[in-house]
Parts: structure tokens; C-alpha cells; sequence
């Protein structure tokens, strides 16, 4: 559990600043679930040019609460959390030093979102929060006053949890889980799970990752692995110490998200996962009689292949499907075995490549027109499927031909520039499984909608 704070001061020498305002926002790492917002009387004068910045001036304070009166609603929604803030140290700091004139001693494990930002998105112009939120395409409403800029802190840390792939936020909270002494059972820890589309990643008692998976229903799935029987899930039972998951909305998103976090990651128990998982692949050639032939072949980085597959059963279906759909030819593409015409021919769905009847520069124009629609090559695409809410989309970025990343947004942005939506986008890497996964997503599934720019 987080608390994420922004505290508003009198300004002043050191250590001897005065709290006006306060807001804090209890966060679960998926959203807000208990909030605490109050102006305070400091007891002592304002600098003008704080005044000037956050518009709070010493007769809005007047009747305010003093430190003492809210300092009990600080402790219990902050009790057991992590404390987040946009430049940490300064406000627990603050804090640290207000509870000491009350002869309390505050203690909290503490993460700041400016190193996060550094750490997670290099080279950035600026890091202050009102520059890096306006360059992430995150809105903010009350700039300088603690409501507003810890909302835009809750926003931007969400976004830097959904962009740490190496998950060492939610390590570093497993870690302090475990220090509080905690010891969940499986049942529990399957009860706070929700029953949403999503990545959930299972942690040992060290805070490590020893599985990632994904789901329709992250729930339900866990469910399966603390009941199953089989090796791997008897191992997960054993080891397992805490569950931490992240919801997508759509399940595309969860795939390519599982791919990559488990070729980074490299968990002890997706050991099949951590290089490619299609090992087949479609490829084409010329035959003796000059017509371009289909054929699934053991997948082979040293050839150009047209789209991949998990198993050879899957890519003879869709082998199968394009031989009907493009009225191709079965002999042509290994499926049927004759001497003579082949059997869609027989049917009038083969226009008799099989036998010489129809020109090779036809029947592979047909060919090379599958082989464009299915392919990415040079293509500029936006994947639109559901967000997390109802309120939200999703977005999949494909531009010339590569995977870029996946990103998430309000249904009142309008995606009309490419730029503004790259700002916004939590970049993946690019490679056969990426492009095999969207694919093979977009041939089974139904998208939202296919944008093109």
C-alpha cells in the first residue's frame, strides 16, 4: 500500500518551515481508496512569494486546523504504507520535522517519483512535476496546491509502475510487506485479486519473481495454479509469498506485456516462456513450375517468414483457411498429395494452378495480396481495444512496420497526431514474438478499430 503526499509550506529557512496545506492520497497500486486533504494554520507568517505561488495567503489559514489537530489522521492513513512524494526528502522531511515538535517519532519507508522518473525515463528535458506530467500527456488541475499536485503525482506514479518492467517498484513494497511481518495464506492472497483482464506476477518471500502470467480473469487463473496438481503449480504453492498484478483491459496488452517482463525478468518457472513461444512459422518459395508455395516449417531466424505460429496443428489450420479464402491451391502448398488436380480443384475452389490450367503470374498475385495483408512490412498502424475502465482505450503502436509499445487513454483525447501519442507510450521491444503475438491477436480477434497514419 502507498500513500502519495504533496505538502504546501510557509517557505522559510531550513527546518523551520510551517505546513499550510496537506493532501494525501492512500493508493493500492491500481487506484485511490482513501484520501485526506486539509488546509493548516502554521502559526507563523507566509513568504510573500509563496503566497504569490500557491494563491494560499494567512487569512484562508485563519480558522484552519493546527498541525496537532490532523496529526492523528496522518498516522492511521499512513500506517503500514510506503511514502510517496515528487521529490521525497522535502516532504518527509517536513513532516518528520513537524511530528518531532509533537515528541513523536514518524518513521516511514519512502520512494521518490523524480528518481523513479530519472531511472525509468531517461534523459528527459526536466523532471519537475509540472514539466514532466505536461510532457507524459498526464492532466493537472491546481497546480501548487496539494490536491492537485499530488493527484498528478498518483497519475504519474501509476504510469511509472506500468513502465518499470523490471518491477522493482512492486519489489522494493513485497520487501516491506515482509519486514511488517506479514504472512498471507493462499486463500487470502487470491481474495484481493479482481476478476479483470491483466499480467498478475507471483513473488517468493524475498520479493523475486518466480512467475508472471496473464489472464482474461486474473483471478480465477491464480485460483488454478494454488489448486492444480502439476509440477509447476505444487512449485508456485510452495514458494509463493505474494501476488502482485497490473490490469490491461485488453488482452493484447497482456500478451505482448507477459512476452516481454518474462524475457527480462527470466522467472524460475516460465523457463518454456523465456525465449520465443512460436516455433513455427509460414514461409514461401517458388515451386519447379514458377507459382509461389506456402508452407509451415520448424521456425528459422536465418529465413524471412510471413507469420508465426505456437504449433505446427495451428499453422496447418490457418495453411488450410488461406488455400480456401485465396482460392490456392492444396497440392501447390503441400496439403494434398496427387498427381493430378487437386482436390479444391475438383470443388471449382482451385482455378487449376495444380495442373497448369491457370498462369503463375495470377495465381501468385493472390499469393503476394495474402502475404501484404497479413504482414506489418512498412505499415503505420494504431491498434484501438478496450482500457482499464469505461471511460479509457487502449492503444497498440505499429509504425513502419515496428512494434513501438502500448499506451492508454481517456476517450475525450482524440488521437489525431502521432507525436502527442508517442509522449504518452510505454515503449516495448520489437521482435518475432511481438509481432507474431499482434498478428495472430488481430487474425482471431475483434479489435476496436485499425487506425492508420
Amino acid at each position: 500500500m502507498y500513500t502519495i503526499i504533496d505538502i504546501e509550506t510557509t517557505g522559510g529557512q531550513y527546518n523551520e518551515e510551517g505546513i499550510t496545506e496537506i493532501a494525501i492520497y492512500k493508493f493500492d497500486g491500481h487506484e485511490v481508496i482513501d484520501q485526506f486533504i486539509s488546509l493548516v494554520n502554521p502559526e507563523k507568517p507566509i513568504q510573500p512569494f509563496v503566497v504569490k505561488l500557491t494563491g494560499i495567503n494567512s487569512a484562508m489559514l485563519r480558522s484552519a486546523p493546527k498541525f496537532y489537530e490532523v496529526a492523528k489522521r496522518i498516522i492511521e492513513i499512513t500506517e503500514g504504507t510506503i511514502l510517496v512524494a515528487h521529490n521525497a526528502s522535502f516532504d518527509y522531511r517536513i513532516l518528520q520535522t513537524e511530528f518531532r515538535r509533537l515528541g513523536y517519532d514518524f518513521k516511514k519507508p519512502t520512494l521518490c517519483t523524480v528518481e523513479l522518473a530519472k531511472k525509468i525515463i531517461p534523459d528527459l528535458p526536466s523532471y519537475s512535476l509540472g514539466k514532466l506530467v505536461r510532457s507524459l500527456g498526464i492532466p493537472m488541475a491546481d497546480r501548487h496546491r496539494a490536491s492537485g499536485d499530488a493527484m498528478a503525482t498518483v497519475k504519474l506514479f501509476k504510469m511509472l509502475m506500468a513502465k518499470d518492467l523490471t518491477k522493482e517498484i512492486v519489489k522494493s513494497f513485497i520487501k516491506t510487506e515482509i519486514k511488517a511481518g506479514l504472512s498471507p495464506k493462499l486463500l487470502d492472497i487470491a481474495e484481493k485479486l479482481p476478476s479483470k483482464t491483466g499480467i498478475y506476477y507471483v513473488h517468493n518471500e524475498k520479493g523475486d519473481l518466480i512467475y508472471i502470467g496473464k489472464s482474461k480473469n486474473i483471478k480465477k487463473r491464480v485460483n488454478q495454479h494454488f489448486t492444480g496438481v502439476n509440477s509447476k503449480s505444487k512449485k508456485i504453492q510452495r514458494d509463493v509469498y505474494a501476488v502482485t498484478f497490473e490490469e490491461t483491459g485488453s488482452e493484447l496488452i497482456a500478451l505482448l506485456k507477459e512476452s516481454e517482463e518474462i524475457k527480462i525478468n527470466k522467472p524460475i518457472y516460465n523457463r518454456s516462456q523465456r525465449k520465443s513461444i512460436f516455433n513455427f512459422a509460414m514461409y514461401s518459395h517458388l515451386d519447379e513450375n514458377g507459382y509461389i508455395a506456402l508452407t509451415i516449417e520448424k521456425a528459422d531466424g536465418r529465413k524471412k517468414e510471413i507469420t508465426s505460429f505456437v504449433s505446427l496443428q495451428e499453422g496447418k489450420n490457418m495453411l488450410f483457411k488461406v488455400t480456401s479464402d485465396y482460392n490456392l491451391c492444396q497440392k501447390i502448398n503441400g496439403l494434398y498429395e496427387t498427381k493430378a488436380a487437386c482436390f479444391q480443384y475438383k470443388i471449382k475452389e482451385c482455378f487449376g494452378a495444380c495442373i497448369q490450367a491457370e498462369s503463375p503470374e495470377l495465381y501468385n498475385a493472390r499469393v503476394q495480396n495474402f502475404i501484404k495483408e497479413i504482414q506489418f512490412e512498412n505499415n503505420n498502424l494504431i491498434v484501438v481495444d478496450k482500457g482499464r475502465t469505461i471511460e479509457e482505450r487502449s492503444a497498440v503502436v505499429i509504425e513502419n512496420g515496428i512494434y513501438k509499445g502500448y499506451c492508454f487513454f481517456d476517450l475525450n483525447y482524440q488521437i489525431t497526431n502521432i507525436e502527442i501519442l508517442k509522449n504518452i507510450l510505454i515503449p516495448m521491444q520489437n521482435n518475432r514474438d511481438t509481432t507474431a503475438i499482434i498478428k495472430s491477436y488481430i487474425r482471431k480477434n475483434r479489435v476496436m478499430r485499425i487506425m492508420k497514419f
